[in-house]
């Protein structure tokens, strides 16, 4: 029996950074240490995500516990991993997706799968004595062997992404808007990114900066620069989206930092909620209708204005043609990320990819539900020149598996929330030892090559 031969499978219910309950699994090697990971969950989720598992027990926690998860765990999972060679991950997620049954995992909970999913990769990790980013990469590289990686997967930064281990270039929340801060604002998150940075070390000092400059102006204006979101960026009520772009590029010149050339700026549109009845519907501030082309002009009309190169989920996840346009108008000019529209789904991206829809993919570990399908996605994404962005969720714990995980695959960014909340901080510290290996590279703001910009 080999040394990473799964011994105990155990679960329990935790809780996350929302006060919300939450799976935790440990999973342990014979007489190894014993691997553990943290099941995130999201607020602003889409309808092709996998399913996490609720007790829906309405005298306890409102029905959010997830006690029946944590029992299948511990009982059907359990009995299924033990015996299993932790070290071969695409085998044991394949039996975990056989032992659900469903599509979207919804059986035993994708909270339940992904939890054994990631465990078990710690638990190889352990028994084998290295890094879990060491395990990742080993992981990764059997997926990248086998892949179609060539030198169509050529980005703009004149490199081959996920080929060797990056530290990522971080998209950092700002200013949060939508179902992460009370719908003060339509757009759920202004965030900033420090393309001009040498390297991580300075990229997020920087970010510090901009973060401590922007509350002081919030709050000398007259607005809240105290209290935040649930991902750590600001929840002022501003009197427009746009007045919020403003506020993020007089931060960026408090700093002393060149808008466009030192920190560029990315909006999460997060649309699908905010889009009733084949309209999308402004009512934050501005109480507008508008139809996909209404919305197509004013994201071009931001870009035009602002250093803007990322826009995330800038219409709903099913207006296929509002998404056709938008691509065909910006998708040359900037970056233009699926979540919503593509779940961290082979299939889904690969419609994307046919349709000529969006250039990147939000990579969210719990959409998707398994650590080998979520490295599925993004390789089909890098063999097909789209950026893989390496995300958080708005429910989040001390878990840094996201951290370990872009460094490892060497995609290049990584999209986790602000410099305020520990279990933020937690993913950007472990990202700051990992940037002690000399063996690490970072290619900052050189991943997105022509993108980074400065605005007249």
């Amino acid at each position: 029996m080999p040394m990473t031969a799964i011994s105990r499978v155990h679960a329990r219910e935790v809780f996350d950074s929302r006060g919300r309950p939450t799976v935790e699994v440990e999973v342990t090697c014979g007489n190894s240490r014993t691997g553990r990971a943290i099941v995130p969950s999201g607020a602003s989720t889409g309808r092709f995500e996998a399913l996490e598992l609720r007790d829906r027990e309405a005298s306890r926690f409102d029905g959010l516990g997830v006690r029946l998860a944590v029992a299948h765990v511990n009982d059907e999972i359990s009995q299924v991993l033990i015996g299993l060679d932790a070290n071969d991950q695409k085998s044991i997620d394949q039996r975990l997706r056989e032992l659900d049954g469903t599509t979207n995992l919804s059986r035993l909970g994708a909270n339940a799968i992904l939890g054994s999913s990631l465990a078990t990769a710690y638990a190889a990790a352990e028994a084998k004595g290295i890094p879990i980013v060491e395990q990742f990469r080993d992981v990764w590289q059997r997926v990248y062997i086998h892949s179609e990686f060539n030198a169509t997967n050529h980005h703009d930064c004149g490199c081959h992404l996920g080929s060797r281990p990056l530290l990522p270039v971080p998209m950092v929340n700002m200013i949060s808007g939508g179902l992460h801060a009370g719908r003060n604002l339509d757009i759920q998150d202004y965030l900033i990114i420090p393309v001009g940075a040498e390297h991580y070390r300075q990229a997020f000092d920087w970010i510090v900066s901009v973060y401590r400059r922007l509350g002081q102006l919030l709050v000398s204006a007259g607005f809240e620069g105290t209290l935040v979101g649930d991902e750590g960026g600001y929840g002022p009520r501003l009197t427009s989206n746009e007045h919020a772009l403003d506020f993020v590029l007089r931060a960026i010149e408090a700093s002393n930092l060149m808008p466009g050339r030192d920190i560029a700026i990315a909006i999460d549109v997060a649309s699908t909620h905010f889009y009733h009845n084949g309209a999308y519907q402004l009512t934050a501030t501005e109480n507008a209708r508008l139809d996909a082309d209404d919305v197509v002009d004013m994201l071009e009309r931001w870009v035009d204005s602002y250093p803007i190169i990322s826009i995330e989920d800038g219409l709903a996840e099913d207006d296929w043609s509002g998404w056709q346009k938008l691509t065909k108008r910006l998708g040359d000019r900037i970056q233009l990320i699926g979540d919503d529209l593509f779940a961290t789904n082979t299939d889904r991206l690969q419609r994307g990819i046919d349709n000529r829809v969006a250039n990147s993919v939000l990579i969210k570990l719990n959409q998707i539900g398994t650590l080998s399908d979520t490295m599925a996605t993004m390789s089909l994404a890098l063999n097909h020149g789209y950026s893989p962005v390496v995300s958080a969720r708005s429910g989040e714990t001390e878990d840094t598996t996201i951290a370990d995980l872009v460094v490892a695959t060497g995609v290049g960014q990584l999209k986790v929330g602000s410099v305020a909340r520990s279990e933020r901080l937690a993913k950007y510290n472990q990202l700051l030892r990992l940037s002690e290996n000399p063996d690490y590279g970072y290619l900052g703001g050189a991943v997105f090559g022509h993108r980074s910009r400065s605005v007249s």
